[in-house]
């Protein structure tokens, strides 16, 4: 199989193109430079250095004409600050990118497509009474990211969205988005406790991310939505693990809080916002009420796909000891880019 790639050098994409080699698929990735310094890069990985949204439809079906499967890698989550409208933003760099190239890709007679997903369109699916898509226009924008992209189904074109959560592992040289989370926790240091929302999330590692993107091209049919997970973990579970990497022992003590609490302890982010001119992609209040539900998921749909099992808490506590590192300056990292 001959792979095209969107984000084949970034932390998902790259760890894909490495398990499609060595399966003995063939893979080209656009990418914009620079490379993260130290990025185990496939060799064997054709890259071609451009931004692939300026070049024109019969540039970019020039680029197609021969493969079978393309994998969007790329895009923005809600980590990324925007000014208001945001939902214009993750359109731009989610949506917007499917919209063009999709029906390209058809034209040229590819089988299939892969795109990366969010678990928060698991969300607003089996939590309506979060009323998750009216609040958060992040969450919107990824239910029509999935509802674009399904448009281009039919019998000859296959598309699978990977509902990915949280996700857990490093490439060198390139920022971790767990920086974000050191910035929140931090304040709480010098208190005896840490309070924190009492639910818990699902996860995996990056390792597996590659797993599932290969075998959503290899083997889903249809269009297809797949919610990914390999482990489900509390918040008091995660957070342990992380005050041991951030070298503060593995005894913290976490004290779950309800949702009207931390609604209290959001109004300074909420104001800091206002002052910056930034929307939030998932709404303060509301995200109150996710963080308190046991947001997990069952691993059946990784393991179809054929991930493996992995070591969640080393990868945990990479991603944190970088994401520190960073937070105290010692160490300069490529972020995340959208184009």
């Amino acid at each position: 199989m001959k792979v095209f790639m969107i984000g084949g050098t970034g932390l998902l994409g790259c760890e894909a193109a490495r398990i499609f080699i060595e399966r003995g698929h063939e893979v080209k990735s656009v990418a914009l430079p620079p490379l993260p310094e130290g990025a185990p890069i496939p060799p064997e990985m054709d890259i071609e250095f451009c931004n692939i949204y300026e070049k024109s439809d019969e540039e970019i079906k020039a680029m197609l004409e021969g493969y079978d499967s393309f994998i969007f890698a790329a895009g923005i989550d809600e980590r990324v600050e925007f000014p208001a409208p945001v939902y214009d933003a993750y359109y731009k760099y989610n949506i917007a990118p499917l919209k063009r190239i999709l029906p390209l890709c058809k034209e040229v007679g590819m089988k299939n497509a892969v795109i990366l997903g969010s678990y928060f369109s698991f969300l607003h699916k089996n939590y309506p009474e979060l009323k998750a898509t009216e609040k958060h226009p992040y969450i919107r924008s990824r239910i029509d990211q999935e509802e674009v992209a399904f448009s281009f189904a039919d019998e000859n074109f296959d598309v699978a969205v990977l509902e990915l959560p949280y996700i857990f592992g490093t490439q060198p040289g390139r920022k971790p988005v767990w920086v974000i989370l050191i910035e929140q926790i931090k304040m709480m240091d010098k208190l005896p406790c840490t309070m924190y929302p009492g639910g818990g999330t699902a996860m995996l590692t990056v390792r597996q991310v590659g797993e599932v993107i290969v075998g959503a091209a290899e083997k889903s049919k249809g269009a297809k939505a797949w919610p990914i997970s390999m482990y489900n973990m509390t918040w008091k579970e995660f957070l342990k693990i992380v005050y041991a990497a951030r070298g503060m022992g593995e005894n913290r003590k976490i004290i779950s809080v309800p949702p009207w609490m931390m609604r209290m302890g959001l109004g300074k982010v909420k104001k800091e916002y206002a002052e910056k001119g930034i929307e939030s992609g998932i709404d303060v209040d509301g995200l109150a009420d996710i963080m308190d539900i046991n947001l997990f998921m069952d691993t059946k749909y990784s393991k179809e796909l054929g991930a493996t099992e992995d070591d969640i808490k080393a990868a945990i506590f990479d991603s944190i000891k970088v994401s520190q590192a960073v937070y105290d300056g010692k160490v300069q990292l490529l972020g995340m880019k959208g184009e």
